[in-house]
């Protein structure tokens, strides 16, 4: 089997990843009507807030923060699609809609990578964004009742099937399991995965996926610590394993450096700008000034693969980033000692 051009990339240099589209979506401030459409507009739920709706709905927005992106020198654009599950739409009543706003979300990455590439000739791709879903199959929401679960591992899979089916049919180049939380989630979305590929091994694409260390514990919201949480999903033929979220890159810094240290795969980073600070006039503190130089170091220490921007990070940001780490060379992948590698909460190699 060729060699996969994003896996062609990725041994030349540091991959530059896009920054957020929700709290750049934010700054259009559009009103519950600009959501509806005119397809909606009798919906019965409110759906102001609904990002993933304006795929079909206000897809020139969509496809601006995408270009905005590329322009500012992302190699790689994730499609607007973090709750686009029939799962997480049945919120608003549009648990139907979910292979389409899949569709809808890769067909305007693609469209805004390909013109962007069209005007510079610079190889772009696009990354089917799989969130972590509003629902999860580790912890219980009734207090009363530890055993508890609003899903079966068997109804995540089969949401996370629909959503990659409507990415892939829509030509994604690479599937990006994100944010995770609890990775009895990230397992389902896996097994969907593989299931798929199975299926349809015309539609194979690379595997990423990226956990996030939700405080300063340096565990997941489920417990997990990074190397448990690695350990979990290692089984999977990932292209790439990574943190994004929750944390800014002071906080996120040591855990990044670990997890470059114990996987034998490519590494990627997408942190916050800073963590949430309301007196900022953006929400996050750290400026592309600020941030750039830290990402800058995690490259000059070689542990870095794939890096871009979450929550409140912007286009200027990411310029900031690809030329901060332009001259890094990429984390080289490191052999790991086969060995019995087990975990719960915590690691365990005997």
């Amino acid at each position: 089997m060729s060699e996969h051009p994003f896996e062609q990339l990725l041994r030349e240099r540091i991959v530059i990843l896009d920054g957020a589209m929700g709290t750049n979506i934010q700054t259009y401030k559009l009103d519950e009507a600009a959501y509806r459409g005119t397809r909606f507009a009798d919906h019965r739920i409110d759906l102001k807030g609904n990002n993933d709706l304006l795929a079909i709905t206000r897809p020139q927005v969509v496809e601006e923060v995408h270009a905005a992106f590329l322009s500012a020198g992302a190699d790689l654009i994730e499609t607007n699609t973090f709750n686009a599950t029939s799962l997480s739409q049945s919120d608003y009543g549009l648990e139907t809609l979910a292979y389409d706003l899949n569709v809808a979300a890769a067909g305007c990455a693609r469209r805004a990578a390909d013109r962007v590439q069209a005007a510079d000739g610079k190889r772009r791709f696009v990354a089917g964004a799989v969130g972590p879903l509003s629902k999860t199959l580790s912890i219980s929401r009734d207090v009363n009742d530890p055993g508890a679960r609003d899903v079966t591992f068997d109804q995540v899979r089969a949401a996370y099937a629909e959503q990659m089916r409507g990415l892939l049919d829509a030509g994604v180049d690479v599937l990006l399991i994100e944010t995770i939380f609890d990775t009895l989630n990230a397992k389902a979305a896996l097994f969907a995965a593989m299931d798929h590929f199975d299926a349809r091994p015309d539609q194979r694409v690379p595997l990423m996926l990226s956990g996030t260390i939700t405080d300063l514990s340096g565990r997941t919201l489920t417990g997990q610590t990074v190397e448990a949480f690695y350990t979990s999903v290692s089984h999977a033929p990932l292209l790439s394993i990574g943190l994004n979220c929750a944390l800014g890159p002071k906080e996120m810094r040591p855990y990044i450096e670990e997890l470059a240290r114990i996987a034998p795969i490519h590494v990627s980073c997408y942190p916050n700008a800073g963590l949430p600070d309301p007196l900022s006039p953006t929400g996050f503190p750290e400026t592309p000034e600020t941030l750039a130089p830290q990402i800058r170091e995690w490259a000059a220490q070689g542990w870095l693969n794939i890096v871009g921007g979450c929550c409140g990070t912007t286009p200027a940001h990411i310029r900031a980033i690809a030329e901060a780490v332009r001259d890094c060379p990429p984390r080289a992948l490191p052999r790991i000692q086969r060995r019995l590698r087990l975990s719960g909460l915590e690691a365990l190699a005997a």
